[in-house]
């Protein structure tokens, strides 16, 4: 081998070695859709769509929020399809509409009649204020095992729990429940999004029917894979503990 040949492949592996070191520079670690890095502006608009959803404005101006999930979910196609920049643009878009959703219109105040001053009451005790209690919030979770196996039916366990929990709700008949069912990384994206929305509706259902909780005061939704509790590094491992932690029902019950 010449030392011309050696110095080229030296300079190749140099080449190499610092497109791994600086290949995810400037990006953020935002698992998705099997990419583990993006440029930030992506996860920004994630996460500006999840927190206008958090904030109920999917339910307050459903179309508007629909337009801007849908703006997002097409900047990451445009952005996995290599055309970066156009995906970037999307993303930025996708935030913007989803932090403006349903603007609250301001009226101007209408006059007031001007009236004599009522004579001076005789002066009373002070009285401190009651302060309103505040809300108190509870998280319940239904794992993987609550479920028949690669199913969304509930098992004995599983029905007990939600039981134990029915009466709460019945106790303070002004609560709201979001549900929202998850899955693990394994199987296709399809079928696992199918399978949160599966699990997801029978604790739905089992709130209505077992428990009489009245439906206006329910929401449900299923993210399939897509918001793990813990990354898997293999997701075809389905007894790992990072799988297990991800195949589950969560509910948050508001008391106010």
């Amino acid at each position: 081998m010449t030392l011309g040949l050696v110095n080229r492949l030296s300079a190749i592996g140099l080449l190499l070695l610092l497109g791994v070191f600086y290949g995810c520079a400037g990006r953020e670690y935002a698992p998705n859709r099997g990419v583990m890095y993006y440029h930030k502006e992506l996860p920004a608009a994630d996460r500006a769509v999840e927190a206008a959803r958090a904030a109920g404005k999917d339910r307050e101006c459903p179309a508007e929020f629909a337009a801007a999930e849908k703006m997002k979910n097409d900047a990451y196609d445009i952005y996995l399809s290599c055309r970066t920049e156009e995906g970037i643009a999307k993303a930025n878009e996708a935030a913007a509409l989803a932090n403006g959703l349903c603007p609250r219109k301001v009226e101007a105040p209408k006059p007031v009649p001007v009236a004599p001053p009522p004579p001076m009451p005789a002066a009373a005790p002070m009285v401190a204020p009651v302060p309103a209690p505040k809300a108190e919030v509870k998280f319940i979770v239904l794992e993987d095992a609550h479920f028949d196996f690669d199913k969304s039916t509930l098992t004995k366990e599983g029905e007990e729990i939600l039981l134990m929990n029915i009466q709460v709700m019945k106790d303070n008949p002004g609560t709201n429940v979001r549900v929202a069912g998850y899955s693990s990384a394994s199987g296709t994206e399809d079928y696992n999004q199918k399978l949160s929305e599966r699990r997801a509706k029978t604790v739905e259902d089992y709130l209505i029917k077992e428990g009489g909780i009245a439906p206006e005061r329910l929401t449900k939704i299923g993210y399939g894979e897509t918001r793990p509790a813990t990354y898997e590094p293999i997701p075809a491992d389905i007894n790992s503990k990072a799988a297990k932690s991800n195949m589950r029902v969560l509910f948050e019950v508001i008391v106010k």
